[in-house]
């Protein structure tokens, strides 16, 4: 783990879906919906400024791993983060076809 990541256990309702979401510490998304809002400049640190809603765009496999790829709807910054156990795996799906569509 990364010497700038800060673990943060916090819990939130979803500003995108309105999910109550349960945090863990590592939880950085909305498990239903799989958005999140641009509040960190490192993991769990909350000390960017921007705010804005953080929009899934696209999967990624890395390695054995499926990487969700967000980008910010106000500064469109990336981030790529995991897709953990807990996320709507019908709703990685519909990103990933949503992204071949927009590509065909």
């Amino acid at each position: 783990m990364s010497l700038k990541f800060k673990k943060n256990v916090e819990d939130f309702i979803c500003e995108h879906c309105g999910n109550s979401v349960k945090g863990n510490g590592f939880t950085n998304h909305c498990p239903k919906c799989l958005w999140s809002k641009h509040v960190d400049v490192f993991p769990g640190d909350r000390l960017e400024a921007c705010g804005g809603m953080m929009e899934p765009i696209n999967v990624e496999k890395k390695g054995n791993d499926y990487m969700l790829i967000q980008q910010c709807v106000a500064c469109a910054k990336e981030f790529r983060i995991k897709v953990s156990q807990e996320d709507d795996f019908d709703e990685v799906i519909k990103i990933v076809k949503k992204s071949v569509d927009k590509h065909l």
